[in-house]
């Protein structure tokens, strides 16, 4: 997903949505460190793709806690 596409669809979630997000990405991450280590993951990009996403999402989720 691009990161445009993401940042618009991330400004349109609840807070809910968005720590429910937060968790998924999480949970990728840990399984594609996992793989990696292990040596079974083929595309090692994924991995820093999945990091930036987390981060996007903290971002909108600090926005939305300092516009109100």
């Amino acid at each position: 997903m691009k990161a445009k596409d993401l940042r618009s669809k991330l400004r349109e979630m609840s807070e809910e949505e968005l720590a429910a997000k937060e968790r998924d990405l999480r949970e990728d991450h840990f399984k594609l460190k996992f793989q990696h280590g292990v040596g079974q993951l083929e595309n090692t990009g994924r991995l820093n793709q999945v990091r930036k996403d987390i981060a996007r999402v903290k971002t909108a989720r600090n926005a939305r806690k300092k516009a109100r």
